[in-house]
C-alpha cells in the first residue's frame, strides 16, 4: 500500500531522516516526486534515484500469488481464526466468532448497543489466550465521542468478575485500549493509513471504528451535486485500507515467523425500517436483551470488503 512508511521498505535510516526533513514519510509521498526532485533531496545520482524508485514501487505493488498458495498459507497459519464474542448463540451462528483477516460490520439504529458491543470486544481482545482472548492491544477510533472508560470497566467487572478482581488488572486492560477521537473524514483516513506501523510496534490485535458513517454524514450532503460520488469514493478508500490491514497481518511471512493477527470491527447507524429494507436479514439470533440478525446477502459493492454484517436491534 502507498501509505507504508519508507523505513519499512528497505531505505537506510540516514536517507529516511533526510527525506523526513522534506515531509516525505510514506511511499506515496516518495512516488509523487520527480527523479529530479529526489536527486536534489537525497543527493544521489540519477541511477541511484531510479533504483530507489524501483524499490519503493515494488514495496507498494502487491506481489502476484496463486489462489492455491494463499490457501496453503492460511491453512498452515497458527493464528486464531476467530475471536469469540462469548455470546454462545452468536458464536455458533458465526461458526466461532468474529473472523480474523476480514472486516465485520455491526449496524443498527442509534442506541441499540453497537458501542457497548465494541467495548466488550475490546475487553476480550486484551484477555489472556487461555481465557479465549488475544492478549493484545486495541486501537479504538471513536468518531462520535461515544466511548466511555467507565463503561469499559463496568462491562469488564460484570462479564469477567473472577478475572477482574483487582484494580491492577482493570488498569492493565484499560491501558491496552488506545483511544483516538477523529471527528472528520480526513482525520479518520489519516489514522487508518498510519495504523500499519502502530500495529507492529504495539502488538495491536483488534481495530475498531465506531462509527464509519458518522463523519461521512456530517461532511457530505447527498442532496448536493457530486457529493454522493465523493462520499462513495471516501468510503471505498477507507474500506480498501482496512481490508489491506486485515489481510496483510493475517498471513505468515515467508521466513516462517507469524505476523500479528488483526480483527477489524466497524459500526454503522441506520434506522429500524431502513435496516430491514436494505439488508433483508436471513438469520435471527437472540442475544441477551436484543435481537441480532446475520446478513449474508451483502450488496455486490461491499461484498469484497465486508465478510460479516451483523444487524443489531433492541427487543
Amino acid at each position: 500500500m502507498s501509505s507504508r512508511k519508507l523505513r519499512r521498505v528497505g531505505l537506510s535510516q540516514e536517507l529516511c531522516d533526510r527525506l523526513t526533513r522534506y515531509q516525505i514519510v510514506t511511499c506515496q509521498d516518495f512516488l509523487c516526486l520527480s527523479p529530479l526532485e529526489l536527486m536534489k533531496m537525497t543527493g544521489l545520482c540519477y541511477k541511484g534515484v531510479h533504483e530507489l524508485l524501483c524499490m519503493v514501487s515494488r514495496a507498494c505493488a502487491p506481489k502476484m500469488q496463486t489462489a492455491y498458495r494463499i490457501k496453503m498459507e492460511m491453512s498452515a497459519s497458527l493464528l486464531p481464526a476467530f475471536l469469540a464474542t462469548t455470546l454462545s448463540a452468536l458464536d455458533e451462528a458465526l461458526h466461532g466468532g468474529v473472523a480474523c483477516g476480514s472486516l465485520t460490520e455491526i449496524t443498527g439504529p442509534p442506541g441499540c448497543g453497537k458501542t457497548q458491543f465494541c467495548i466488550m470486544m475490546s475487553i476480550l481482545a486484551t484477555l489472556p489466550t487461555n481465557m479465549g482472548g488475544l492478549e493484545g492491544e486495541v486501537v479504538y477510533i471513536d468518531t462520535e465521542s461515544a466511548f466511555s472508560a467507565e463503561r469499559l470497566v463496568e462491562i469488564a467487572e460484570s462479564r469477567f468478575p473472577r478475572y477482574f478482581n483487582t484494580e491492577e488488572k482493570l488498569l492493565l486492560t484499560s491501558s491496552k485500549v488506545h483511544l483516538y477521537r477523529e471527528l472528520s473524514c480526513d482525520e479518520v483516513l489519516q489514522r487508518i493509513e498510519s495504523l500499519e506501523e502502530e500495529i507492529i510496534s504495539k502488538g495491536v490485535k483488534l481495530v475498531i471504528i465506531d462509527s464509519v458513517a458518522s463523519v461521512v454524514r456530517k461532511e457530505f450532503d447527498t442532496q448536493l451535486q457530486g457529493n454522493m460520488r465523493e462520499r462513495n469514493k471516501f468510503l471505498a478508500r477507507e474500506a480498501a485500507s482496512l481490508k489491506y490491514l486485515a489481510e496483510e497481518f493475517s498471513i505468515p511471512i515467508r521466513n516462517g515467523k507469524l505476523k500479528v493477527c488483526i480483527f477489524i470491527i466497524c459500526t454503522n447507524a441506520v434506522n429500524y425500517h431502513t435496516a430491514f429494507e436494505i439488508y433483508k436479514p436471513k438469520q435471527e439470533v437472540k442475544v441477551e436483551n436484543c435481537l441480532l440478525f446475520l446478513v449474508w446477502n451483502i450488496s455486490p459493492t461491499n461484498m469484497h470488503m465486508i465478510s460479516s454484517l451483523l444487524l443489531l436491534l433492541p427487543l
